[in-house]
């Protein structure tokens, strides 16, 4: 059975139509596959899709000296390379007709996708599996793991 498919059994059980697709992306390998996935729900829905980054706040990684560029610096050359890659992302991919909004925010990346869902309304999240944790993503738990259980709407998480 399709996604389409599904839904459509599910909307006879008073599922929400998706209307908003919300697509957290990191820029890692996998993003073109998180990317192609939201696009194709988005227009098989007809649901305006939103691209999102999240710069994480480098506040606590103070313990690290770095020389010659403050925390506040790389995070703004971060946020300014993140909107630069969105719209070539946008450009690249998106077919005509299909309504997308993109944004960077800062902060720690699970509860901005969690929180740009709330505020947006989003029907669903879409978000890989695997992005640039390392280390921290052992100690403290994937970012998708965190949205997924705090998120306010269903979340598709796609795999490598």
């Amino acid at each position: 059975m399709q996604a389409a498919e599904v839904l459509k059994v599910g909307e006879k059980n008073k599922m929400h139509a998706i209307q908003k697709i919300l697509t957290a992306v990191d820029f890692s390998g996998q993003t073109d596959k998180v990317v192609d996935a939201a696009i194709s729900m988005a227009t098989k829905f007809e649901a305006e899709l939103r691209l999102v980054f999240v710069v994480e706040e480098m506040a606590h990684y103070a313990w690290v000296t770095v020389p010659h560029i403050s925390f506040d610096i790389l995070e703004e050359e971060m946020g300014k390379s993140a909107e630069t890659k969105l719209e070539k992302l946008v450009e690249e991919k998106l077919p005509a007709g299909l309504s997308c909004k993109t944004e960077v925010r800062k902060g720690i990346p699970a509860r901005e996708i969690v929180n740009c869902a709330r505020k947006e309304g989003s029907s669903l999240i879409v978000m890989g599996t695997h992005g640039y944790r390392g280390m921290e993503k052992v100690l403290l738990g994937s970012v998708a793991e965190q949205v997924l259980r705090s998120a306010p709407c269903p979340v598709l998480v796609i795999n490598r």
